[in-house]
């Protein structure tokens, strides 16, 4: 029976490092290759101001950014699962919206991937901390086997 994986794909070298080693570590896996886009990566940096302007201005752009970054990403994960597939391996991709290390254990469970495989982000300090590391929540919450690549 082939394993299925899923490689979540955020542009990160970290990532890239996480396709590559799946690649190599699991040459007969099915891949699913998932980029998850944060709204809160769509919140608006700047302020919209003016006599006129209504809170549904600033709604409007955080819209129009989130269709942007979904766009970026499914043209990355596309990108790499074609990559996958001219290796040789079955792959395909998605895209989905929501809170990274939540979204990624909730696909790995609706899809029945048997292991994940991820790069590690590299976050430290005070930012680690306060944030948390998507890597790390995953690990907590997978009920697959998670492969962190450094």
């Amino acid at each position: 029976m082939q394993e299925h994986l899923l490689v979540p794909i955020d542009g990160s070298e970290q990532a890239r490092e996480a396709f590559e080693y799946a690649l190599d570590r699991f040459p007969d896996a099915e891949l699913t290759l998932l980029s998850v886009v944060d709204p809160a990566d769509a919140v608006v940096s700047e302020p919209i101001t003016g006599a006129y302007e209504s809170p549904a201005g600033t709604a409007g752009a955080g819209a129009e950014l989130l269709n942007e970054l979904e766009t970026t990403a499914t043209e990355r994960v596309e990108e790499t699962a074609s990559e996958a597939r001219a290796a040789g391996h079955d792959a395909d991709s998605e895209v989905v919206v929501g809170q990274p290390g939540r979204a990624i254990v909730v696909f790995a469970d609706e899809r029945d991937c048997d292991h994940i495989v991820m790069g590690s982000h590299g976050r430290s300090g005070v930012s680690r901390v306060l944030l948390g590391s998507v890597a790390e929540s995953v690990m907590r919450r997978a009920h697959a086997p998670v492969t962190v690549v450094r």
